[in-house]
């Protein structure tokens, strides 16, 4: 069994930071972003669509300042009713 602890993420803040999202096709990439990060500046590059076309993902990129705000804004995509699935 791996120890998680032993392997925690050493990151430099501020940085760049991605996150992967998947929502259905007919949803709106760019409401659901102004829904989370509001003013915030951040770019959004489509990734793939899946097989039927039924869903699409997207990448988000930001900057992010410290530990804390990157969970957060992966707990607040995750929670959003829009979104099926945040990498």
């Amino acid at each position: 069994m791996i120890d998680l602890n032993k392997h925690k993420l050493e990151l430099t803040y501020p940085c760049s930071w991605k996150y992967k999202i998947v929502i259905l096709e007919t949803m709106n990439v760019k409401y659901i972003s102004k829904d989370i990060f509001g003013d915030r500046e951040h770019s959004i590059k489509e990734s793939n669509v899946s097989k039927k076309g039924k869903f699409k993902s997207y990448n988000i990129e930001l900057i992010v300042h410290n530990d804390d705000d990157r969970t957060e804004l992966h707990k607040l995509l995750g929670e959003h009713k829009d979104i099926k699935m945040v990498l």
